[in-house]
């Protein structure tokens, strides 16, 4: 593996330039995830104008998914010498071009278009960005920055689709995806101002990512990385036909449970990130139990509003820890790739997320949002003591 070094190191930097470089990756990573989850909150509004099943608009959320996974590793290594600010720049301008492109769709094969280009970004993106908080601050802050870094996945819940969904509903949901387009630019601008010239530290092959697929740890995290995404994005992607046809609850109060999951994803994230550090087998349980008992008790009780808004918020906080126990689990298995393991942990989430996706729609088409969330929820119970006896086999995670 070739090495080579940047000449402008963290320390040789002002912390207010660092970490307005962190915040600026965080707002790219940040259109990235409510670009990608948006449609969960306009599935019905846009499957109605097009005259497909809510299952079929499920593919908008499978598409990204697969294509991310795919390009994640061929991007990674086709452009491993290409500095990394430029592909986080040419990757925020390709996702605004598919937002325009959503938000003047005149059929509904322009939609998926637009989506297949969201995926090729979301895998180049996340493989180069997951891993650059040691190029952006000095070592001692690297976990703080981190932290911030992984908060756009919830803070995408949080503001991102909520808000998409507000807009969805008084504007129309083109109109969402044109505000993306002009974030994403916006954050483009930011990109190019203040991350730094970052060329590539490692230059990663694919035959890199075959000896890390070789490892134990790694095959673990895969392991516990596909069973969880899978129950999570199975049952989320049908969250709303579930407060709509079972809760009953209006558009607004929607909103307001998703705004409430998302913030219980914050919580869960700035927890769970901490916490993974120390103990990344009891923490990934924990997050799986809270999903599972959720999502298992919503059909039950999430008839009531106030029963279904408080299992969300308990499904919100599970969550929230997943994909930084994730990405703990990829990093200590191969410390000494930290580029490969951030492409191998994008692959591995956005090829689950779409299975989740694609089963979980072709349930509902045959069942209903409560047999989907039930499904969910014995999968996410399957992972807690999977990933529980990860800490009694030695070996699975290695020191730097």
């Amino acid at each position: 593996m070739e090495t080579v070094f940047t000449k402008e190191r963290p320390a040789q930097r002002s912390p207010a330039k660092s970490w307005l470089a962190v915040v600026s990756l965080m707002a790219g990573l940040f259109s990235l995830v409510t670009t990608e989850i948006l449609p969960i909150g306009l599935l019905t509004s846009i499957g109605a104008d097009f005259t497909v099943s809510d299952g079929m608009a499920g593919l908008m959320m499978t598409m990204p998914g697969f294509l991310a996974a795919l390009s994640a590793p061929l991007v990674t290594v086709a452009t491993g010498r290409v500095d990394r600010r430029r592909m986080l720049c040419a990757f925020m301008l390709l996702l605004a071009l598919a937002n325009v492109v959503a938000a003047t769709a005149d059929d509904y094969g322009w939609i998926l278009a637009s989506r297949a280009m969201v995926g090729v970004t979301i895998g180049g993106f996340w493989s180069i960005g997951a891993g650059l908080a040691p190029r952006l601050v000095p070592a001692a802050s690297v976990g703080r920055a981190t932290a911030v870094i992984f908060a756009a996945v919830p803070l995408g819940s949080v503001l991102g689709v909520p808000l998409g969904t507000f807009v969805g509903e008084v504007a129309g949901w083109r109109t969402a995806f044109a505000a993306m387009g002009v974030l994403s630019l916006a954050v483009f601008a930011a990109l190019l101002s203040v991350v730094p010239p970052l060329p590539p530290e490692q230059i990663t092959r694919l035959r890199t990512l075959g000896r890390q697929l070789g490892g134990n740890g790694t095959r673990f995290a895969l392991l516990v990385t596909f069973l969880i995404v899978l129950a999570h994005f199975g049952a989320y992607t049908y969250v709303t036909p579930f407060l709509e046809q079972v809760t009953r609850a209006d558009p607004g109060a929607i909103t307001v449970a998703l705004l409430a999951y998302g913030a219980a994803g914050m919580v869960g994230n700035f927890v769970g990130g901490p916490a993974a550090a120390r103990r990344p087998y009891g923490t990934f349980a924990a997050g799986a139990a809270l999903i599972a008992v959720a999502t298992l008790l919503l059909p039950v009780l999430g008839s009531s509003q106030p029963g279904a808004f408080v299992l969300l918020v308990v499904w919100g906080v599970g969550y929230g820890a997943v994909p930084v126990c994730s990405q703990t689990l990829f990093a200590k298995a191969a410390p000494e790739a930290v580029e490969a393991s951030s492409t191998l942990f994008t692959a591995s989430f956005q090829a689950t997320l779409s299975t989740g996706a694609l089963a979980g729609g072709a349930l509902l088409d045959r069942s209903s949002p409560s047999v989907v969330l039930a499904v969910g929820g014995a999968v996410a119970l399957l992972v807690v003591p999977i990933v529980s006896s990860g800490q009694h086999v030695p070996g699975l995670l290695r020191r730097p």
